[in-house]
């Protein structure tokens, strides 16, 4: 995994103004400690920070190929798992190889096929290449939007970039919070409009387009969508079928030069993960390590909930066993957790899931000493149903985002100057135009045709963020996070699987789990689902309510141009905050640090609020 960055210009002589391409790549170092590139030519400058994954020596960028009259480079973030069949096609087609790197054979896929190379690719990458004959750059992000790519244009110019900080570090870009942003802000954060930022001018490219910039203009293109078909495979065949997928896809993102390890929860996503992998590593006779987190003083304060109704620890002892894993256990303090929660914001660049995104910056730091490569069981639930409102009948019909039905509570925390805001119609229409864009197989009967679209708006959205806060929290500690779950096919054929064959034996993910039922002890096999862990510690309160009060007392802090500070008061003396801000989780102590991240935000990058 890498950062990548780059300026196209078809007016000014870019070779005559370097410094700030340098500036970009800088903001992003984290991203590729081990060795930073450039390549500039008068129109095109892109660069390259690299975290050494695969082939040391032969994978350095940006990487240029001369063919025939063609001058290719390419910069790239990603990991491609198909390079062996993809290499074996392209040697068949004549070309030759100079090292084992994804990255020569992805630049060679787009020298052979053109922008319809994505459609041959197996992984999680976004990228550009830079086409010197016909004077244009190629921007491509993959299906599942695992690899962030962030575009905004100036007067003359083209610029992307891996984090929203290095566009934010060319000299023509201000930071700058309009009407959209506020919409943005309080009726959906921390989730975000596919291809929308909070800051004006800023977008990303979507999950699954392409995107070609000329002297002609711009052209973006969608080239993966979810196909609704019709479901012919019998029960048996569908789990033997997923149990494949699931397998194969888990021994692909294994590949790698450097050490990789799990994260280990004790739930059914994670458990299987690990226990492939271990019994990979087996067969080279190595030891698979596998980590958890959890926070101080969980064991005294965790309280069972219906969206959190156990704790992981003891299921991660029993999975730790079945496996023979080399476990840690990384236990986050209270007051890192808190002292955290800045860094984290600046990780994503936007204020976040507050300390569920410090708690996982925390995580993957403590990994970074002992591995550069993880697996994680992230999307299993979005894509096999593994959320209540999934199945719960109250939420399935809720006619809005069942995850952010909190736009009371929204309006109540914002300033009454902006009452003039309509989050509400701006949220229904966000989760309407998703509803409308649902592909739906035509035949289905009313419940059938909402499940569906659950599962579309899941994935759109609340699987989007996670995986957001992925990305983030893991490129900022040098660490490449991968995610099996994410391998388009085996979201393409789960897509059009029926739900009474997704919630076979009426457990949730019930498909997924008969999949991988041998791997997995009974009481991992039969473990409701418990999400991402949070602290319960009341200390934890107390500190981030601290915090909160006295920003509220600052008269400069620049959160009062955004919030009514008696309503946000008045929570602080209560504490009685019941409706999640967003998710199952972020509720009292959470929207606190979510506040407090906003403040954060403002002030770090100087954000100017124009309305």
């Amino acid at each position: 995994m890498c950062g990548i960055a780059g300026i196209v210009d078809f007016e000014n002589d870019l070779l005559k103004e370097s410094r700030a391409l340098s500036a970009m790549l800088d903001t992003i170092s984290h991203r590729g400690p081990d060795s930073a590139g450039t390549f500039m030519t008068h129109q095109a400058a892109l660069g390259h920070r690299r975290l050494i994954v695969v082939d040391p020596a032969g994978g350095s960028q940006p990487m240029t190929r001369s063919i025939g009259q063609g001058t290719y480079t390419i910069v790239y973030n990603g990991e491609l798992y198909n390079t062996p069949e993809l290499r074996q096609e392209l040697v068949e087609k004549g070309h030759t190889f100079f090292s084992h790197s994804d990255t020569e054979a992805l630049l060679l896929s787009y020298i052979e096929w053109g922008p319809s190379c994505v459609e041959k690719l197996n992984g999680i990458f976004a990228f550009a290449v830079w086409d010197e004959k016909k004077q244009r750059v190629f921007l491509a992000r993959d299906r599942m939007g695992v690899k962030p790519l962030f575009i905004a244009r100036t007067r003359h110019a083209l610029l992307f970039a891996s984090e929203i900080k290095a566009i934010l570090a060319h000299p023509d870009i201000t930071p700058v919070l309009k009407e959209n942003g506020l919409l943005e802000l309080f009726a959906l954060a921390p989730a975000r409009t596919a291809g929308k930022t909070l800051f004006s001018g800023i977008e990303e490219l979507k999950p699954g387009e392409c995107m070609i910039y000329s002297p002609l203009g711009t052209y973006i293109h969608r080239y993966w969508q979810y196909i609704s078909v019709e479901h012919t495979d019998s029960l048996k065949q569908t789990t033997e079928k997923l149990a494949w997928l699931i397998a194969d896809a888990t021994k692909r993102q294994l590949v790698s030069d450097v050490p990789v390890c799990t994260f280990l929860s004790g739930g059914v996503d994670s458990s299987t993960l690990s226990a492939i992998a271990a019994k990979q590593a087996a067969e080279k006779g190595c030891i698979l390590r596998t980590f958890s987190v959890d926070f101080a003083d969980n064991d005294k304060y965790f309280t069972r909930s219906v969206f959190q109704p156990s704790s992981d620890s003891d299921y991660i002892d029993i999975m730790r066993r079945h496996i023979g894993s080399d476990h840690i256990m990384h236990v986050v303090s209270t007051e890192d957790l808190v002292s955290s929660l800045k860094d984290a914001m600046i990780a994503r660049d936007l204020p976040g899931m507050a300390d569920v995104d410090s708690s996982l910056l925390l995580f993957c730091q403590e990994i970074k000493g002992y591995a550069t490569v993880a697996l994680s069981g992230e999307c299993a639930d979005e894509i096999f149903g593994g959320y209540p409102w999934f199945y719960r009948d109250d939420l399935l019909t809720l006619d809005m985002f069942p995850w952010a039905n909190s736009l009371e509570l929204r309006r109540n925390v914002m300033s009454k100057d902006l009452s003039w805001l309509g989050i509400e119609d701006y949220a229904k229409s966000r989760y309407l135009d998703t509803i409308e864009e649902t592909p739906l197989l035509g035949d289905e009967n009313q419940k059938e045709r909402r499940r569906r679209q659950m599962f579309y708006l899941n994935i759109k959205w609340f699987m989007a963020n996670l995986l957001e806060r992925k990305d983030r929290m893991s490129m900022a500690s040098g660490l490449e996070v991968r995610v099996p779950f994410c391998d388009h096919r085996i979201a393409e054929y789960a897509w059009n699987i029926p739900w009474d064959i997704k919630n076979i034996g009426g457990m949730e993910k019930g498909i997924l789990r008969l999949a991988v039922k041998d791997l997995l002890p009974e009481c991992i096999f039969s473990r409701k689902k418990s999400p991402y862990p949070k602290t319960h510690n009341p200390e934890y309160t107390r500190l981030v309510s601290i915090a909160l009060k006295e920003t509220l007392v600052d008269k400069d802090a620049p959160i009062h141009a955004l919030i009514d500070r008696h309503f946000v008061e008045d929570m602080l003396d209560s504490l009685s905050i019941v409706t999640p801000w967003f998710g199952q989780l972020m509720t009292g102590p959470q929207l606190f640090a979510f506040l407090l991240q906003l403040n954060m935000w403002l002030a770090e990058y100087k954000v100017r609020i124009t309305v």
